[in-house]
């Protein structure tokens, strides 16, 4: 039986206090006095519980689950996680890329993809989006792209002008601003939405061939959104629309899911592909590179402790396993550093000592102290050494590599025959959209060109989307000019 003895409150060194209620004093009605050492811990710690929110990515929710190999990709990677029948333990988080916490779930924002697999060769990372692209190719861009997209710093409002203006001068933007301003930009919910890896990676078969791939984590329960007006209303209703909607549905046993696939294009063929293939701004077409699947991606269990599941949880695409690594892609290599860099800052040196960020393959490493630390260290403590301390096998490591040359410029990728900013926006509203959605995407876009941007901007947003297509650009400046009359 349970009992119903409720446990005695303790403070947390386990020693058990007197009281819930009443602060230690000088009688009923004098003063409190400093040795209550228990209300000293309770507001110490009251004032220190909040860490550092993400900068990027700071609103979101997840939950665990495993991914299960259901085809054979071993002729493409070495790698333990991808090989037939292998199930791993995996931690998901969804979130808004531009919203602070306790922002509504439901503004029409990227939506953060990230998965940690714990893999037997320890934690494989992918790092991802509800998009298949990304507004800027090169990483010196991105700190400013996020402040743009957050809050001004006279007013500490957000603003759309702010947003237009970054957009309207990075032609780059087109095919990601078309994504965002159409249905996608506001999923239904997590659950009917596709994750992305957006950015190109590397795979290594036991051969040693090097194949680059992008993943696709398609959602076996359909892709839903909601309009504006939906979203809005929501907005005002329900600021964590889509954190309750994943929690309730795995509490049902809905157990959500999503299909992995993988585009793979072999080596050599990225040096003379049509587009330069580590473009974050660029999909590979399917008819190019067909969809091979790999296996599914399941959700069946809740977090139980918010802070230390899912605040404290820190995904890095720096952890590649053996058989996988990152790309030539500059913004993926610039993010191989940032966000480790990130996570030190935000959550301290030793946070992938934190259970949730722990892999579940053996640690053999050299790091050593710094705050926070709690994995046993042994001596010896450095490398190298004559006691049997730990050594590095790169046959074991598998790592990806690939050769480069040329002068050290500061430019953006080369241009490759036929390919431009404006080209994969195009088609996209030429030939994925259907009327009703291309009705919709002016509808947003106009709404959104109405709320306060200023006129110089507006009339660079116009252009901007007459080079996306013409008519739409015209349709969307109609009804803006329409609207502010």
């Amino acid at each position: 039986m349970t009992s119903t003895q409720p446990k005695p409150t303790t403070t947390d060194a386990g020693i058990p206090v007197a009281s819930d209620d009443h602060s230690l004093t000088v009688g009923p009605d004098g003063p409190i006095v400093l040795h209550d050492h228990y209300l000293i811990e309770q507001m110490a710690n009251f004032n220190r519980e909040r860490i550092p929110e993400r900068q990027p990515h700071a609103k979101g929710a997840g939950a665990f689950g495993y991914f299960e190999v259901t085809n054979d990709v071993s002729a493409y990677t070495r790698a333990a996680v991808f090989q037939p029948g292998t199930r791993t333990d995996t931690l998901i988080r969804f979130s808004t890329v531009a919203g602070e916490q306790g922002s509504p779930d439901t503004w029409r924002d990227p939506r953060g993809f990230a998965l940690k697999l714990y893999t037997s060769e320890g934690n494989l990372d992918i790092v991802g989006n509800n998009t298949p692209v990304f507004f800027i190719r090169d990483p010196l861009k991105f700190q400013h792209f996020i402040r743009s997209q957050k809050r001004r710093a006279d007013s500490g409002l957000r603003d759309n002008d702010m947003q237009w203006d970054f957009w309207t001068l990075s032609p780059e933007s087109a095919h990601m601003v078309t994504w965002l301003m159409g249905d996608r930009g506001i999923p239904r919910t997590w659950r009917h939405m596709n994750g992305y890896s957006s950015h190109t990676y590397s795979w290594l078969n036991a051969d040693g061939q090097l194949f680059w791939v992008k993943y696709h984590f398609i959602a076996d329960q359909g892709i839903e959104f909601l309009t504006q007006a939906e979203a809005d209303e929501l907005a005002g209703k329900d600021a964590d629309y889509h954190r309750r909607d994943l929690y309730g549905a795995i509490k049902r046993g809905e157990y959500p899911s999503w299909t992995l696939k993988v585009q793979i294009m072999p080596f050599e063929e990225a040096k003379n592909y049509r587009f330069n293939p580590f473009d974050l701004t660029k999909v590979w077409p399917h008819g190019d590179y067909p969809l091979h699947e790999v296996g599914r991606l399941t959700l069946n269990r809740n977090v139980t402790d918010f802070h230390t599941e899912m605040e404290q949880a820190a995904f890095e695409p720096n952890n590649q396993v053996p058989g996988t690594g990152l790309s030539p892609d500059k913004m993926l290599l610039a993010r191989g550093f940032s966000y480790a860099d990130a996570h030190r800052a935000r959550l301290g040196v030793n946070y992938k000592q934190i259970p949730v960020n722990s892999p579940k393959a053996g640690v053999h490493s050299y790091s050593k102290d710094g705050a926070m630390r709690i994995r046993n260290v042994s001596d010896p403590v450095y490398a190298p050494n004559s006691y049997g301390g730990p050594q590095a096998d790169p046959a074991a490591a598998a790592e990806v590599h690939w050769s480069a040359d040329g002068d050290m410029v500061r430019a953006a990728y080369t241009l490759r025959r036929g390919d431009d900013d404006w080209g994969q926006a195009r088609t996209m509203v030429h030939e994925v959209l259907d009327d009703a959605a291309r009705d919709r995407l002016v509808s947003n876009i106009t709404g959104h060109l109405l709320g306060g941007v200023s006129e110089p901007v507006l009339e660079r947003a116009f252009r901007y989307w007459k080079n996306v297509d013409q008519t739409l650009g015209e349709r969307i400046e109609k009804g803006v000019r329409e609207g502010q009359s």
